[in-house]
C-alpha cells in the first residue's frame, strides 16, 4: 500500500502540497502476488500525512482482515507491517532485520510500479475532475489497468 499525490484543479478537496501545487493524496492498495490494485481510498488533501491519510480514506477498513506492508511513514497503525528502523544509538540493525528490510523493499518496489504505471495515463497527471470525480478517475484508472494486466 502506498499514497500518491494526484495533482487536481479543484481547490474544495486539494490542499496545497509538494512543489506548491494544488493535490490530493490517494491511497491505493496493490495485491503484492498478482500486482492487481484492490483498492482505493477516498480523497485527501494533498498535504495530509500518508498515516493519517490511511486511517481518514476508509482503506484501513477495507483491509481489515489482511495484512498489509507499507513505508515507514505510515508509523502509528498497528496493523501496517513497516520496515525496521535503525536504533537511535547510531548502531546498525541486526543481521536478520536487515534480510527482513530487503524483503520488504522488494514487495514495496511493486506498490511503486503499479503507482507509477497508473500516473502514466494523463488523467491522474493533471486530473481536471471536480469533488469525487477524483477518486473515480483513480478508481476506473485502477479498473483499467487490472484489465490491462489480466489480458
Amino acid at each position: 500500500m502506498d499514497g500518491t499525490l494526484i495533482p487536481t484543479h479543484d481547490r474544495s478537496v486539494s490542499a496545497s502540497s509538494k512543489n506548491y501545487r494544488y493535490s490530493v493524496n490517494m491511497q491505493v492498495v496493490i495485491d503484492a502476488n498478482t500486482r492487481l490494485g484492490v483498492a482505493v481510498g477516498n480523497t485527501m488533501p494533498g498535504n495530509r500525512h500518508d498515516s493519517r491519510a490511511y486511517r481518514d480514506s476508509g482503506v484501513d477498513q477495507q483491509c481489515a482482515d489482511t495484512h498489509v506492508m507499507a513505508d515507514g511513514g505510515y508509523l502509528g497503525n498497528p496493523q501496517v507491517i513497516i520496515p525496521y528502523r535503525k536504533p537511535r544509538k547510531g548502531s546498525d540493525l541486526p543481521e536478520w532485520q536487515e534480510g527482513l528490510n530487503t524483503v520488504h523493499k522488494r514487495v514495496r518496489a511493486r506498490v511503486e510500479h503499479a503507482l507509477a504505471h497508473m500516473k502514466s495515463w494523463n488523467i491522474l497527471r493533471n486530473c481536471r475532475r471536480k469533488r469525487r470525480g477524483v477518486w473515480y478517475a483513480t478508481l476506473g484508472m485502477a479498473l483499467m489497468r487490472n484489465l490491462a494486466m489480466t489480458s
